[in-house]
């Protein structure tokens, strides 16, 4: 990979109510950080609002070699239903399985009103097509092009943007979905096609749909996108053409990869990624004791655990309510954040979330026409933010406002104080993202007591103590540009690719030179990619998984080879394997069946790219540290509870000095985030300028 000689590298996160930019000085390590306001109805203005601000400070476009994008754009689209008008192409006999899916259902079981989410592709417009392949990909009966080009006709004919292919065991041999495509491409020229065999060549049909039908929903809308913010970029004087969007597994792909292969689908997690591997990248040494993350946004709060340094990574997973099989971070959002609304419910109790102001109007506190209270009104009137020194003051806050909301919404109805009103709000969502963080916690066995809680988004400092103070842990890390964690997360990963395919057989069957075969054709797969990435071989480094379970199971483990081959699998790799999948599935299930066959289910392959990452620098402490005092900003009353006021100091984080510590109760303030430091807790500046908060014992 060319890594070129700019001075500049920019890492870009866009939010529900602000999007983050992070530039990165390679000349002299300096950080520049802009946050502006999101635009939801195109959030590439957004993006280029902030780059502008860049270049009107004296940053060339030309000299930015290297652009990080972490979006919502497509899991946005999904929630709001706004994705293309989308056909399906399926087996002959088996357009049911998009009604039946897999016959789970989620929710109340008890709901009488229960009801599906609406299809992607209503049975007006799929399509059966002839065709067969069995299990071990032997073609029983040909692909019946006729069939194919009348669905192809029709499907122009009603309007569809996007068609999604799946066929029965197209895992095992893709042909007839690859000629499928071509035949779609010959009769319906500028349609956008997904076929199963590239976005899940894997086994559970409803799950290969499901991600099908997905990309093909969200790839337009994607593509879209890209197009217009590869276009502002370049008319604002961008010249790199290494330009990348996060994905879910942590990793970023260039923006050349969502226009084909069915990679839409591998961005559904992106914004909350970003933040996770910052988190695993920069506090290194914490990531390996065990770290939870807090995303406190605008709109959510994301959570994410970090063990052995890297972030949890689950396989299958649910978005809005459908199926998505494929790599990502092991997250949990909830509708948390700053903009979350605050109402009285039916029954007369104070709700908050999941609405959210988001950026227009945001909170009533913004200004902008809001008039529902919000987290962050309640914040204010609490006194934990600056109403003169939001976005270092860039933004001032409507404290009135915000009363009046309060008042008017939650107080008077409950006939409370709008005080009290006020520390309700907060304590619901405290303890909202605190049950969220235990549950997280029990199904993966985590002692909550011995981790440390890294908070970051706009909000998320001002909210970590009384979430760590409800869960019982004792230490936090708030870093030194929390409200641009995210985007500085995007100059911290490096370009990774997940490949994967079915073949079921058991593992006392396999032989070296098989699974090799196999193990090939991903690698083929990869570099063709790699190739029309314009990325190095040379550069790339493959890692390799096999999907294994016990005979007769329904679900499987991913199980790592490293360390079991040199180069090439031998005849003595694969029985070694069979010990670590036992002990593997002790570890994860706590117990294992060393006297039941195993089963190969899938073989996977990764592929990284690396690219220069942002590295933090350690400063020692001075020897004749300024006094604390020097970055002392005044007091004011702050509410920790609705009863009593307490006198808290401020402080401005820039002025703190590495080996500063402050006790609480405090504030400390700065341009993109606020952290607040209770009564019973201190805090100190590392070496790489990081907030270390620890309660007293």
């Amino acid at each position: 990979m060319d890594r070129g000689t700019a001075r500049y590298r920019l890492g870009v996160d866009v939010g529900g109510t602000h999007t983050d930019l992070v530039l990165l000085d390679t000349e002299t390590g300096a950080l520049l950080v802009e946050k502006v306001s999101s635009t939801p109805k195109n959030p590439a203005l957004g993006v280029l609002n902030g780059v502008s601000r860049f270049i009107a400070r004296g940053v060339h476009a030309k000299d930015i070699g290297f652009f990080g994008h972490g979006t919502t754009i497509t899991t946005n689209a999904l929630l709001e239903m706004r994705g293309a008008k989308t056909g399906l192409l399926i087996t002959k006999g088996y357009r049911a399985v998009q009604e039946v899916q897999n016959q789970a259902r989620d929710g109340n079981p008890f709901d009488y009103f229960y009801s599906k989410p609406a299809p992607i592709a209503p049975q007006s417009l799929t399509h059966e097509i002839g065709e067969r392949t069995d299990y071990q990909g032997n073609a029983l009966l040909a692909l019946n092009e006729d069939d194919v080009r009348r669905a192809a006709r029709a499907l122009k004919a009603a309007g569809v943007e996007s068609i999604a292919v799946c066929y029965l065991f197209s895992y095992a041999n893709p042909l007839h979905e690859q000629k499928t495509r071509a035949i779609l491409q010959e009769e319906f020229p500028g349609v956008s096609v997904s076929i199963s065999s590239d976005v899940l060549p894997r086994i559970r049909e409803w799950a290969r749909l499901s991600s099908t039908l997905l990309n093909a929903y969200l790839e337009p809308v994607l593509v879209r996108y890209i197009a217009h913010l590869n276009q502002g970029l370049d008319d604002a004087g961008f010249v790199t053409q290494q330009r990348f969007l996060m994905q879910s597994n942590g990793g970023v792909m260039p923006f050349s990869a969502t226009i084909e292969g069915g990679r839409t689908v591998h961005t559904l997690f992106s914004g909350p990624a970003a933040g996770a591997q910052a988190s695993a990248h920069l506090a290194r040494e914490d990531a390996h004791r065990g770290l939870v993350t807090l995303d406190m946004g605008g709109t959510s709060a994301d959570i994410a655990f970090i063990e052995s340094g890297a972030p949890l990574e689950v396989t299958e997973g649910v978005i809005a309510r459908r199926q998505l099989d494929v790599p990502a971070l092991d997250m949990s959002s909830i509708s948390a954040g700053g903009g979350s609304i605050a109402r009285v419910d039916g029954g007369g109790f104070l709700v908050v979330g999941p609405e959210s102001a988001g950026a227009d109007p945001g909170p009533a506190c913004y200004g902008r026409g809001g008039e529902r209270p919000t987290v962050t009104d309640a914040d204010i009137l609490c006194g934990f933010l600056n109403p003169d020194y939001f976005l270092g003051g860039a933004q001032k806050l409507d404290m009135a406002a915000a009363h009046d909301a309060l008042k008017r919404h939650i107080a008077d109805p409950l006939r409370m104080t709008v005080r009290e009103a006020a520390a309700g709000v907060r304590r619901i969502v405290d303890m909202r993202m605190a049950d969220e963080v235990r549950v997280f916690a029990a199904k993966r066995g985590v002692d909550l007591g011995a981790f440390t809680l890294l908070p970051f988004g706009g909000a998320g400092a001002v909210h970590a103590a009384a979430v760590a103070e409800e869960l019982g842990m004792k230490r936090i890390l708030v870093p030194a540009r929390p409200g641009a964690f995210s985007a500085l997360g995007l100059l911290c990963t490096d370009v990774v690719h997940d490949f994967i395919r079915s073949d079921l057989k058991p593992l006392a069957e396999i032989d070296a030179e098989y699974a090799e075969r196999i193990f090939a054709e991903l690698t083929s797969r990869a570099l063709h990619e790699l190739a029309a990435e314009r990325l190095s071989p040379g550069d790339a480094a493959f890692t390799r998984e096999l999907d294994l379970r016990y005979a007769g199971q329904g679900y499987e483990l991913r199980t790592s080879l490293e360390g079991h081959y040199r180069g090439q699998l031998s005849a003595d790799d694969l029985p070694k394997l069979r010990a670590r999948f036992d002990e593997r599935h002790a570890q994860v299930h706590g117990h294992s069946a060393k006297e039941r066959p195993v089963e190969i289910v899938s073989y996977r392959l990764r592929v990284r790219v690396a690219v220069p990452k942002y590295q933090l620098q350690q400063e020692p402490a001075p020897a004749n540290p300024p006094p604390i005092s020097d970055a002392r900003k005044g007091a004011r009353q702050v509410y920790f509870n609705a009863a009593t006021a307490t006198e808290t100091t401020l402080y401005e984080r820039d002025r703190l000095a590495v080996g500063a510590s402050i006790p609480g109760p405090a504030i400390v303030e700065q341009f993109d985030a606020t952290t607040v430091i209770p009564p019973g807790w201190t805090a100190r500046v590392d070496g790489a300028r990081n907030l270390i908060l620890e309660a007293k014992p």
